[in-house]
């Protein structure tokens, strides 16, 4: 006898008058679901399963699902706490992913909080752009400034967090850099500041400060954010700012 082949779920279609719902998934700052602006309150093994299928960005075995979920128990009961992390779903909420016998994935009408910020951080990238009015506002730099999940310990986490880290800093520097181009400089100051904020040890983000501050001609100011990441650096690392830096301020060092 041939063995049997699991077969796929069919999705079984809406009937009519039915309309998607429209989901909100935050994942910058805290996790938070919303279902029209009103929030959804999940236990805490559904929303990792939602978080994790929003990192991931694309559909996933259960077994992977599983392993990755509950990682320091046996296979079976990492199975069935992801099956009692679905069921705790609501049926409004269940909307939110597709799952089927094989897979899981968020469901593509969900917004995502942190895939709109990613873009706005690839767009600010683009070299020798200007971007868009709405790529550099105050609203802008705070989505760049908003951490992925911080309390969260998970290592698929983690992992995520450190790559959206290097890049929003990347992103910040770029737009302290064009908001300078175009003379807004209290903006641009913001954006440098921000990115210093979130790696204070990292000499880019104080070089983007200093060039702001050069670029509207306040020299004094931009001799003070010199020293004063001179003065961390040499007691946090024992070390001095490279000749990039140097070079900024090199002449308003010299008597």
């Amino acid at each position: 006898m041939a063995p049997r082949i699991p077969q796929r779920a069919i999705p079984v279609p809406r009937s009519t008058g039915d309309t998607p719902r429209d989901f909100e998934l935050s994942l910058m700052g805290a996790f938070q679901l919303s279902e029209g602006a009103i929030p959804v309150i999940l236990p805490g093994g559904s929303q990792r399963l939602i978080a994790f299928l929003a990192l991931k960005g694309r559909p996933m075995t259960r077994a992977a699902a599983a392993g990755a979920l509950w990682p320091d128990v046996s296979e079976e009961q990492a199975h069935a706490s992801l099956r009692s992390a679905i069921w705790r779903l609501d049926k409004i909420t269940r909307e939110a992913m597709q799952v089927d016998v094989l897979e899981l994935d968020l469901a593509s009408g969900v917004t995502l909080d942190l895939r709109e910020s990613r873009a706005l951080a690839h767009r600010l990238l683009i070299v020798d752009t200007l971007p868009s009015d709405d790529d550099m506002t105050s609203e802008a730099i705070a989505a760049l400034t908003s951490e992925l999940l911080p309390d969260w310990y998970d290592e698929w986490v983690i992992i995520e967090a450190e790559d959206w880290r290097q890049l929003r800093l990347h992103a910040l520097e770029a737009l302290a850099e064009k908001l300078s181009a175009v003379a807004r400089f209290g903006d641009a100051v913001q954006a440098a500041r921000a990115a210093i904020s979130a790696d204070p040890l990292r000499e880019s983000a104080h070089v983007a400060l200093v060039r702001v501050h050069l670029a509207e001609g306040n020299q004094s100011e931009a001799l003070d954010a010199y020293e004063a990441y001179r003065t961390l650096l040499l007691r946090e690392l024992r070390l001095s700012p490279t000749p990039r830096l140097q070079s900024l301020v090199q002449e308003l060092l010299q008597p």
